[in-house]
């Protein structure tokens, strides 16, 4: 056990502290944390051995004053500061509210209240929650999920009551070092999740076999509460309710933030009147709620054609009616959402067309957002072969370029949007007769501006305003003496149907005023979007 070199963190300054949290129930590692020990091997010990090697700092009683802990990889120590002159309340000692502990002389009695119980400070979570066993448990859980990852980030979620129990063992703790003419900051005790994580960190990466990374994207999170002591902060909400607000999304108005915000106000001698110190000491461990893992989104990104007339972007639901049983959204996505085993999805595009109009030529750019996916690593011969799965998948659709990308990237699609071109093919029908030469003047005009009135079919969906848009060119293809076709370069945004026959008047000019007769549109295509990302791949 001399190789622990546990008691060469801990003074003589120390052993009263150790003396009286030791015999009112507190476990040997929140000892070390209330001693501002920050030596994280020594909190790896088992935790029989640093329950022996406390009661043996005990039973010494040669004086060994600030001897530095031996072990030099780990960072120094915290000290604690002489007493400052901002000390709490004079009157604490005396107002009767903190319970006056008998220091125990005959180390025996010690022992036999230290038996192996719940800690009265961490409810057990620096006691067997942090154990081998306990870590066997957690891995288990994150291997039978089936995840792809090559590091980890370890989260904890602590029940909200253990604040309170901190703040009760450090009023504790302060008078006895006032006793002392010594102080302890709140800031120098070792903060519970910080000790808890230097012990369980080297155990979950040797089992995981990945090593701790604070910048992973693949974290695993559990999630402690401790029923038996749920109502401990109830009375913080009589005094302080302002820092208990009711929150949508949160089941208990008892958050972690706002038991800290209500500790931080609280007058210690309030706190006093409502709380023992020192704590009780509980029957039960706490208890692991849930192990959850999520990995970080993967992007995927592509252009898609789409051939058919009757396919919206989306899904088209109204009223909770889907209208269409497909969209292109579901006809990529489904592919992609089976290989990643994502949980969700976010689809976006560099803008979107009508459920009757085609996208041509390269296609339009688009990006999937796949959230908490198992898998994540895809070469380039796979990416290509779930390519060619969705494009075998339907005739509707196409995709090509299919990548993956980084979450940075997907800013280059919407970059700069509306300075953005795109060209069109419309079929367009006239109510009199035309002859070629009563349309080739649109293939001269150059840079139509356009004032365009919010849509009466998107008014719905999209707020009224009148928008300047471009027609950069224009030529005209004659069929008959009622149809031609126009093919368009344009402004992105701009809206191509309502150029077409006016939209009563709330797109000016229109085709219909230029031609001076009425106008409609039968067929739209899109021929290009020119965004030049994602980038085009060997296909």
């Amino acid at each position: 056990m001399g190789e622990l070199s546990s008691m060469s963190s801990l003074t003589e300054k120390d052993r009263p502290i150790v003396e009286l949290l030791l015999n009112t129930g507190t476990c040997p590692r929140c000892i070390l944390r209330f001693c501002c020990v920050a030596s994280q091997t020594l909190y790896r010990c088992p935790y029989k051995d640093l329950m022996k090697e406390v009661k043996e700092f005990l039973k010494n009683n040669q004086e060994k004053e600030d001897t530095v802990c031996c072990d030099v990889v780990d960072p120094p120590c915290k000290r604690i500061r002489l007493e400052h002159a901002e000390e709490g309340p004079d009157d604490l000692n005396h107002n009767g509210a903190v319970q006056q502990i008998p220091l125990v002389n005959d180390e025996t009695t010690a022992m036999e209240n230290s038996a192996v119980k719940v800690c009265n400070v961490c409810l057990g979570i620096l006691q067997e929650l942090c154990e081998v066993d306990f870590v066997k448990k957690v891995c288990q859980k994150v291997n039978s999920a089936d995840y792809q990852f090559t590091s980890f980030v370890f989260s904890v979620s602590l029940p909200p009551q253990l604040s309170v129990r901190e703040r009760a063992a450090w009023l504790l703790v302060k008078q006895e070092m006032r006793k002392l003419g010594l102080s302890l900051a709140k800031d120098d005790i070792v903060q519970l999740k910080e000790a808890y994580k230097w012990i369980i960190h080297p155990q979950l990466s040797e089992e995981l076999g990945v090593p701790a990374d604070g910048k992973s994207l693949f974290e695993v999170s559990v999630v402690f509460a401790h029923p038996e002591t749920d109502e401990e902060c109830h009375f913080l909400a009589t005094a302080c309710p302002d820092c208990f607000k009711p929150a949508k999304n949160k089941q208990s108005v008892f958050t972690r933030m706002a038991v800290l915000k209500a500790l931080e106000k609280i007058k210690e001698e309030d706190f006093l009147k409502h709380f023992p110190c020192p704590p009780s000491s509980p029957k039960n461990l706490c208890v692991a709620l849930e192990v959850q893992c999520n990995n970080g989104a993967v992007f995927v990104a592509g252009r898609y054609n789409k051939y058919s007339r009757n396919l919206p972007q989306t899904p088209w639901i109204i009223d909770g009616e889907r209208k269409l049983e497909s969209s292109v959204e579901e006809l990529i996505s489904e592919h992609l959402m089976a290989e990643f085993k994502a949980d969700s999805f976010n689809f976006s595009s560099s803008g979107r067309e009508d459920v009757d109009v085609r996208t041509l030529g390269n296609g339009r750019p688009f990006a999937i957002e796949l959230v908490n996916p198992r898998r994540i690593h895809f070469t380039a011969e796979e990416m290509k072969g779930l390519q060619q799965t969705i494009n075998n998948s339907s005739d509707k659709i196409q995709v090509r370029d299919l990548q993956l990308v980084t979450r940075e990237a997907i800013g280059r699609m919407k970059e700069g949007e509306e300075e953005k071109t795109k060209t069109y093919s419309a079929l367009i029908w006239t109510d009199k007769a035309i002859q070629k030469e009563d349309i080739s003047f649109l293939d001269d005009i150059k840079e139509l501006k356009l004032d365009q009135k919010t849509p009466l079919r998107v008014l719905h969906r999209r707020p009224l305003a009148v928008r300047c848009r471009i027609i950069h060119t224009m030529k005209s293809e004659y069929i008959d003496e009622h149809h031609f076709r126009l093919h368009l370069k344009t402004q992105a945004g701009t809206y191509i149907k309502e150029f077409v026959h006016g939209d009563f008047g709330r797109t000016k000019p229109n085709i219909g005023s230029l031609l001076n007769r009425t106008a409609d549109i039968l067929e739209l295509d899109v021929e290009s979007v020119d965004v030049d990302w994602p980038p085009t791949l060997d296909n």
